[in-house]
């Protein structure tokens, strides 16, 4: 599952980065690498862009490059 396929609310976590170069430097420069928690805040009407929050800040990523993050669905413990 990819990042841009995470619903609003859900939260997960990053299991891989598949972007290279520029693009990769750019994703880990966000704060967003292996094993980071992210949270779903809001989609845009049209789907760019996707609003997150990694690390307690909140982050407006591309479509396209929340296609190249890799996550997992975190289970909720009550």
């Amino acid at each position: 599952m990819t990042l841009r396929e995470a619903s609003v609310g859900q939260t997960v976590k990053v299991v891989k980065l598949t972007g290279t170069g520029p693009v990769k430097r750019r994703i880990m420069d966000m704060g967003i690498t292996k094993g980071q928690i992210i949270t779903v805040v809001r989609v845009a009407p049209l789907g760019d862009p996707i609003e997150i929050t990694v690390r307690g800040y909140g982050l407006s990523v591309r479509k396209a490059d929340c296609e190249m993050v890799q996550v997992e669905p975190v289970e909720e413990v009550a």
